[in-house]
Order: C-alpha cells, then sequence, then structure tokens
C-alpha cells in the first residue's frame, strides 16, 4: 500500500487523480486551502473512503509531513490573466509553496524508511511558445507570463534541492487539460457560462492560438503509472496529442450548444488581446508513451458531454 499527500486534491484535475488513488487503496492525506476554484462538494465523495485524512491549509504554510512515499503537488495558482492582473498568489502559491513543501521533504527523519519523492505537477507553458515542431522535455524554460514563470520557478527549485540536497522528484509537464468539473475561467467552461449568460465569448488574438488538448482523465492516468512504474528523477510531458486553434474549440462548442451550423460569429468578440500570450503549445511525450502510457479520451466526442454538464450545473 502506498500513502501518498495529494495537496490542491479539490482542484480540477487533482481530483481525477484523487479518486483514482483512493481506489487504488492508496492511503491518500489530502491537503487543499480551498480557493475559489475549489470543488468543495467533492470533500463528502473523497471523505466516504477510510483511506482519505484531509486538511485544509495552505502549502506554504504546511509545518509538517507524516510518513509518506510521494507529495504529489497539485496546488498553484493557475490562471494566466489572474496573474497578469496581480502575480502575488502565483509567487506565494507556486514558488514559495513549492519550496516549503520541497524543505519539508530533506528536513525529514529518514529513520523510519526513505525520504518521500517530490511528484511536481507543472506546465507546458513553462517552455514558451514554438511555430514548429514540439518541446522535449530538455528544452531551454522561457515562459512567456507571471504565471509561467512562477512554474518555470518551481522546476528550477525542484531540480537545485535534488542537486544540493539530494531530494528525489518527479515532473510532469501536461498540455492544456479539459473536462467535466473545470472551474469557468478556463476557455471551454468558461464559453458555455458565456452563452448561458447571454453573453458573447471574448476570443483573444482572433482565435489563432493553438492549444493541444488534454483531457484531465488522461493526465491523472499518467500521474498513476508514473507512479507505478518505479522511475524517479525524471521530467515527463504529456499531450492528448491532438491540437486545434482557440477558434475550433469554440465553433465546437457553439455547436453542441446551439446545433450544428449555427452563426459562429454571432457568438464571439475578437476585440481583446491578452498580453504576454503564447501562440501555439506542442509537446513531444515520447518518453512517457514509451513507458506505456497514452492517452485514451477523444476530443470531438468529450466535448458533447461537457457542454450538457456546463449548461445543467451552473458554477459560480
Amino acid at each position: 500500500m502506498k500513502i501518498i499527500y495529494i495537496t490542491g486534491c479539490l482542484g480540477f484535475i487533482a481530483s481525477y487523480f484523487t479518486r483514482k488513488a483512493l481506489k487504488m487503496g492508496w492511503r491518500v492525506y489530502g491537503i487543499d486551502k480551498k480557493t475559489y476554484a475549489a470543488n468543495v462538494h467533492l470533500l463528502e465523495e473523497f471523505c466516504s473512503y477510510e483511506n482519505f485524512t484531509f486538511k485544509e491549509v495552505d502549502i506554504k504554510d504546511l509545518n509538517h509531513l507524516y510518513d509518506c512515499d510521494y507529495v504529489v503537488n497539485f496546488a498553484a495558482d493557475s490562471h494566466v490573466d489572474n496573474s497578469i492582473v496581480n502575480s502575488d498568489n502565483f509567487i506565494n502559491s507556486n514558488i514559495l509553496g513549492v519550496k516549503n513543501l520541497l524543505d519539508l521533504i530533506r528536513f525529514k527523519n529518514n529513520n523510519a524508511g526513505d525520504l518521500p519523492i517530490f511528484f511536481q505537477i507543472s506546465t507546458d507553458e513553462v517552455y514558451g511558445d514554438i511555430n514548429i515542431g514540439s518541446h522535449v522535455e530538455y528544452d531551454i524554460l522561457k515562459p512567456s507570463n507571471p504565471y509561467s514563470a512562477s512554474k518555470a520557478s518551481a522546476d528550477l527549485l525542484v531540480h537545485a534541492w535534488a542537486r544540493t540536497y539530494g531530494v528525489q522528484y518527479l515532473i510532469l509537464r501536461p498540455t492544456n487539460n479539459y473536462g467535466i468539473g473545470q472551474y469557468p475561467e478556463k476557455l471551454i467552461p468558461l464559453a458555455v457560462k458565456s452563452l448561458i449568460r447571454g453573453r458573447k465569448i471574448r476570443l483573444h488574438n482572433d482565435g489563432t492560438p493553438v492549444r493541444n488538448w488534454l483531457h484531465a482523465d488522461d493526465t491523472a492516468e499518467a500521474v498513476l503509472h508514473i507512479i507505478n512504474s518505479g522511475v524517479k528523477n525524471e521530467i515527463f510531458n504529456v499531450a492528448g496529442g491532438f491540437e486545434q486553434t482557440n477558434m475550433e474549440t469554440v465553433r465546437k462548442i457553439i455547436d453542441q450548444y446551439y446545433g450544428i451550423g449555427a452563426s459562429v460569429e454571432e457568438y464571439i468578440d475578437f476585440s481583446y488581446s491578452r498580453e504576454g500570450q503564447d501562440m501555439r503549445y506542442a509537446l513531444d511525450d515520447s518518453k512517457l508513451r514509451d513507458i506505456g502510457w497514452a492517452p485514451k479520451r477523444k476530443f470531438d466526442k468529450e466535448i458533447i458531454n461537457i457542454v450538457k454538464d456546463c449548461k445543467e450545473n451552473f458554477i459560480w
């Protein structure tokens, strides 16, 4: 039986992984500070498992780790637009929070066994954009905005703590995640919420930025697969193998909301341009596929249920 900490366990991607870990019979210590984006309703489900313990605390204020095998860090402030308005929370959570977790591991007494492995959930945005080809794990980090800069800083802290203090680690860098339960500040649920409210979808840079889409369940499976493989001190990219422009994504949302053939331009506001915009993300995840992982979810099939769920379950 594995014992793991999952930080940000009430967040979007983390909740998918928490559910899988609990069903595996692992003992899970869930950490979450219950930000605006946390789904507190998940606590009822998770607490129904005898192998789940929860603590409400900010990762930068956590002061003790019980014996465990992994600390899987999903906790992060993650919305680019919010980071452009004010980066303070991003520095606190994504940099100082990670430093605190790394220090809790390195200061831990190892007389009862090996120190836990720190598993950092990063992002493709640490690489910056790429016009042609795909980023590989050893590419230079060139973040474009305060959010991605804070995540890149965390990745560098992990490297430094590994080299200086011998902390064992894993880093996963996923592309754009989607799925049911995502907070409506991200493109898909925000677009549906705008349609519900009779507002136009604000699509920056004329909808031309390209994103690679990865279902949150596939990301959770990647984390599970890496842990079960026993590898350590490695970085893995993870992608869904499917990319399209934001305009194409929104067109599919509108088709599902109003029916195929709806006048797309009628529902879109093209006047917005985001500062620090990355025009295309693309990852080469052959390293992860080489150890047996592959995505299972198909965007064009999943978007049907996602739009339906967003229409039926309003999130403030």
